[in-house]
């Protein structure tokens, strides 16, 4: 039980000690959001969640990758309807909001008029991210579009330090550093070396899926501190309730902007001759869009849950996880070739992965340390009382 004590301290800090130091309504909100959390943090129970949190993260983005991929080498061609299969699924968290426990009449609830901006905002970034992503999945093999978006990462240690005022030391540089390094080895030998002729990769796209990845992998990250922003600065409570709203209503909006750019575009129209052209029958195809819409809230829930029990870079160290998983999966599925650069790539991609997780070790002991400090003053200070008064 330290020892976990010790891990979740480094990541967001005290926040008891925070509300005692801030004071008055402030420091009274920061309170009541504690209490509205449904487990306190670092105990069995929280960490046993964080772990759900984890394996919802890694299995959706997995499952969802390699469905988009599938999408597209079995046929499917329609760059709107695979934007859509992203954040479509966004009706299904109904059910669970539903059933969600009420709020509390002490819980602080945010003015409409203050959320709706907040909804209308990161939902029409998370539709333009969501089509960059589509873009990239069918201009890349899906390992390298993997190994690729781990640059996400980085981005977030630099959107986090100025959106969510997480430090920024050398570990935490040299992550974002030996990440960026790797795509770039990817971007320079990837063209060259990538035999996607048995994926159905256009060929001559490689720069611009490269690009696009890229492009998609920042404004994720700052669409993860700005959920984190948000939890901290307008809602102000972690319930399961404002997650799922969080999720639900931002990902409506950016079904609205993908299906918008459905119907601008006109491959509405396309879409009964790709039906009948899929590979394997027209069940197939309905099959595996509702498998990635589905994989892909079960992601995002679990990214936001994490965003909210912790941190928004903890959230994306986890999506980072399945970085060797996806790769795998996609040389035994799909024919991509693990190539010496892929090797190396993801080599680094790993080694900035721990480094970041070092730091955060690193920040749990000296944390954990000043900690049991300020217990033994306080203990010593007590003692010298009862002395004084006898």
């Amino acid at each position: 039980m330290a020892q976990a004590q010790e891990i979740q301290l480094q990541i967001r800090g005290n926040p008891d000690e925070e509300s005692v130091h801030d004071g008055g309504r402030d420091g009274l909100n920061k309170q009541q959001a504690d209490k509205s959390r449904p487990a306190t943090r670092g105990g069995f129970r929280w960490w046993a969640m964080v772990a759900l949190d984890m394996l919802m993260v890694l299995g959706g983005t997995t499952v969802a990758t390699l469905l988009g991929r599938l999408y597209y080498n079995s046929g499917g061609n329609c760059k709107w309807m695979a934007t859509l299969t992203q954040s479509g699924g966004a009706p299904l968290l109904l059910i669970p909001l539903l059933t969600a426990p009420p709020p509390t009449p002490e819980e602080h609830r945010p003015a409409p008029s203050t959320m709706l901006p907040i909804y209308a905002g990161i939902g029409v970034l998370i539709g333009f991210d969501n089509l960059m992503y589509s873009y990239a999945l069918q201009y890349l093999p899906v390992s390298t579009f993997s190994l690729v978006a781990a640059t996400q990462l980085g981005f977030n240690a630099v959107t986090s330090r100025f959106l969510n005022a997480q430090r920024f030391t050398a570990l935490i540089a040299n992550s974002v550093a030996v990440l960026t390094f790797s795509a770039a080895l990817l971007g320079v030998g990837g063209s060259s070396s990538d035999d996607t002729s048995s994926s159905t990769v256009p060929h001559g796209k490689y720069a611009a899926g490269f690009a696009l990845v890229l492009a998609a992998s920042a404004l994720f990250a700052l669409i993860m501190s700005l959920f984190e922003a948000t939890f901290e600065k307008a809602i102000r409570v972690r319930t399961l309730r404002w997650v799922l709203a969080m999720q639900m209503n931002t990902n409506l909006v950016a079904s609205a902007v993908s299906v918008a750019g459905l119907m601008a575009s006109g491959e509405w129209r396309k879409v009964p001759a790709e039906m009948a052209a899929f590979k394997d029958g027209k069940a197939r195809y309905v099959m595996t869009l509702v498998g990635t819409a589905v994989a892909w809230q079960a992601a995002a829930v679990g990214v936001v849950r994490l965003i909210a029990r912790v941190s928004s870079l903890f959230a994306n160290v986890t999506a980072t996880l399945a970085l060797p998983l996806v790769p795998v999966f996609a040389v035994v599925l799909f024919g991509d070739r693990m190539t010496g650069i892929k090797v190396v790539a993801m080599l680094m991609a790993v080694w900035g992965f721990l480094s970041y997780v070092y730091q955060h070790y690193l920040d749990g002991r000296r944390r954990a340390g000043r900690a049991q400090c300020r217990v033994c003053a306080a203990r010593a200070g007590s003692e010298s009382d009862a002395v004084l008064s006898t």
